[in-house]
């Protein structure tokens, strides 16, 4: 039995790009029916480490930090939903959405991993805020999100105030940091070769098609 390819997809929930990388990825490797042969794993990033508990309307924010006009969102934004409609992905902009703190998320998703739930909690989570208009940082959300997927509530919530949890996740999120991750969704095979980007379904085929014919 040889190994798994292990991909790492380093990632925040609120990262629509991520979403529709992971989901091209997952084409790719169901186009080549591999399912067996991969092992994924989600790592923690913060878009907005420092985003208020409040949140940020979302216009501000995307003008504040990349200086974009309303125009250049809303054709980006377009861009999204295309995409997100081609692979299955609901991206739902409205007036008046907000950019939210990620943190706790990162730290259930970390829960999540020991389940095999991880992916499934992800894609809930992503889910909730760009198609279901919902504040991923409120914890009744992340409460819905974990019973949604078949996890224990009151024991994944509890993690969120356990000072080893969220110490772990800020670990891991130095981790990448330092490993010159600066960008997301950057992804990584086998921890030897990584892609940022949403990359197109095909660049995933022929990643997996090499890495698979060396091993």
């Amino acid at each position: 039995m040889k190994d798994k390819i292990k991909i790492d997809i380093v990632s925040d929930v609120v990262c629509p790009w991520c979403t529709i990388g992971y989901k091209r990825l997952e084409k790719a490797i169901a186009v080549l029916n591999m399912e067996d042969q991969v092992e994924i794993e989600w790592q923690p990033f913060e878009l907005n480490p420092n985003m208020p508990a409040e949140g940020q309307n979302l216009k501000e924010h995307i003008a504040e930090k990349y200086g974009s006009t309303e125009e250049q969102q809303q054709e980006s934004q377009q861009r999204m939903i295309d995409a997100g409609e081609e692979l299955g992905f609901t991206f739902d902009y409205f007036d008046g959405m907000r950019m939210a703190n990620t943190f706790e998320a990162h730290v259930l998703l970390d829960y999540a991993k020991a389940f095999g739930k991880q992916t499934e909690l992800k894609m809930q989570l992503t889910k909730a805020f760009f198609s279901e208009r919902k504040d991923v940082s409120k914890r009744e959300v992340l409460k819905q999100a974990l019973l949604d997927v078949g996890l224990n509530a009151e024991e994944g919530l509890s993690t969120l105030d356990n000072e080893e949890a969220r110490y772990h996740v800020r670990t891991e999120q130095n981790y990448w940091k330092n490993s010159g991750v600066n960008s997301v969704p950057t992804i990584v095979f086998d921890r030897k070769s990584a892609v940022t980007g949403a990359q197109p379904v095909d660049v995933f085929k022929q990643i997996l098609t090499e890495i698979a014919a060396e091993a």
